[in-house]
């Protein structure tokens, strides 16, 4: 119902905000809103050509392109000619008038753009991985795993019985995003919450499992942050692995705050020799590998970073096949073979893939429409102005954007950085911080659209509104872990 309804507002308010633009005469145009693309120029004039200064008038008749740019304007004279094949008289001639980037996709460009950029490649990453948890499955390895691990998450989710499948499932997922590995955390966090819902009792509200699960992969623990530090390299920074360690104690702070938020709501006793010395076992193991990244020189700390996380799952989906070829008569007793398991469970997760469209796009679009309508751009400008009231360092504001669109949109808040990075330095504090809240936080509304959406869930509680304040403490978090290392 919260989501429902936030989802109204967003759209609504977006739609009101977008039409009193235009009569207004802050907007000229609503073409792009619907047809635009992210990055193209945004029209907000056209007069004729003898109506411009004649600076103007003559640098575009000067440019072989007929296009000048003045102190971030773009002038464009549109060029038609007449029956005869002259040039129109200057006082017919149109010139258009640009300023300002779109800041997303329009409307309609979003209702493509999800259908090729996103769910595309996402049902192509559920159906591989879908085949090899499938594998796990059938050979035995995933109830062998749930062993291993139910002494933990059995005081987390008291709800779920021991040994039971979704336990190794939440575990492959902790295990990907801990490793930076987008593409595999989706797959195995989505057919975690398909297992969990067998356990539901009402299939149209999510449980308690359900939500602590969500709001644990929503804090997302990373020890390598792969891509922030790819971005970095890209910017020129001095060392693009310096934002790591920052990274990964914001992120540790988020689950420990997911934990107990929704452990205390949930009522879960946290008096666990088993949980606490989980806890402590995690901690020692960031530790380690956080002392040993300190020895490594500037080629190594890339070097090491950069491999790792890949040479796992390398690691992962090596051992997924040898120890189903391992357990081959397993497979032969129930009918199967290795790669008809491994299809099977494929073609499960591309039905997944399309079963969360209509929710992943609905939530896209709404988005979409928020930033290109200037609503959002106003709010984080008035939000800033509040925050230059108590004398926050201006550094730290100006980092603030992709803090607040990062719950909305991956791709809008990584463009946000990467500007940050172009504007201030890769390696101002500005810069630093934005590549913090990009890695420390979740895309909130689209997570909960994907994995709530995958197993028709109505009511999502109090998810939302948990994982929103788990994001809070992670911005909060990133201020203070930036401030002490760099300030």
């Amino acid at each position: 119902m919260v989501l429902s309804r936030f989802w109204l507002a967003i759209f609504i308010s977006s739609l009101f905000f977008v039409l009193v633009s235009l009569f207004t005469g802050s907007f000229y145009s609503l073409e792009y809103t619907l047809t635009g693309a992210r990055g193209d120029l945004k029209i907000v004039s056209e007069k004729y050509l003898s109506q411009l200064p004649d600076s103007i008038q003559q640098g575009l008749q000067k440019s072989p392109e007929h296009t000048i740019l003045i102190r971030d304007t773009t002038y464009q004279q549109m060029t038609v000619k007449t029956a005869d094949g002259k040039p129109q008289a200057p006082e017919k001639t149109v010139v258009k008038i640009y300023h300002g980037k779109q800041q997303a996709d329009g409307l309609l460009t979003t209702c493509k753009s999800t259908i090729i950029d996103i769910i595309i490649p996402l049902i192509a990453y559920l159906a591989f991985f879908c085949g090899l948890l499938q594998l796990l499955i059938d050979s035995g390895a995933s109830a062998k795993l749930a062993t291993i691990i139910s002494p933990v998450f059995v005081k987390i989710f008291p709800e779920i019985p021991k040994n039971h499948p979704s336990i190794s499932y939440m575990t492959l997922n902790f295990a990907a995003n801990f490793l930076g590995l987008d593409s595999a955390a989706t797959p195995f966090g989505l057919k975690a919450m398909e297992s969990l819902q067998e356990l539901n009792k009402d299939k149209a509200v999510a449980s308690n499992s359900q939500i602590m699960f969500m709001c644990l992969h929503a804090a997302g623990l990373t020890l390598i942050p792969t891509s922030i530090i790819g971005y970095r390299a890209a910017q020129d920074a001095a060392n693009p692995a310096d934002v790591m360690i920052p990274c990964i104690i914001t992120s540790f702070v988020g689950t420990i705050a997911a934990l107990l938020i929704v452990g205390i709501r949930q009522k879960i006793n946290f008096r666990s020799i088993a949980l606490g010395a989980s806890i402590g076992v995690l901690a020692a193991i960031i530790i380690s590998l956080l002392l040993y990244i300190n020895t490594l020189d500037l080629i190594g700390k890339n070097h090491f970073t950069g491999n790792l996380s890949n040479i796992l799952m390398f690691g992962i989906i090596l051992f997924i096949l040898v120890y189903a070829f391992m357990k081959e008569k397993i497979f032969d007793e129930q009918g199967k073979n290795i790669f008809s398991s491994f299809v099977e469970g494929a073609t499960s997760g591309a039905k997944t893939g399309f079963t969360v469209f209509p929710y992943v796009l609905g939530m896209l679009v709404a988005i979409s429409l928020f930033r290109n309508s200037g609503l959002f751009e106003m709010i984080t400008s008035k939000m800033a102005d509040f925050f230059l009231m108590f004398n926050i360092n201006r550094s730290i504001v100006d980092a603030l954007p992709v803090a607040l669109l990062r719950p909305f949109s991956s791709g809008g808040s990584r463009g946000f950085m990467i500007d940050a990075m172009t504007t201030y330095g890769p390696d101002s504090l500005t810069g630093r911080l934005s590549c913090i809240f990009q890695c420390a936080a979740e895309t909130t509304f689209y997570v909960i659209a994907v994995y709530f959406g995958s197993i028709n869930i109505k009511n999502v509680r109090y998810t939302l509104s948990t994982m929103l304040w788990v994001d809070f403490i992670c911005v909060l978090a990133a201020i203070f872990v930036s401030v002490f290392f760099w300030l």
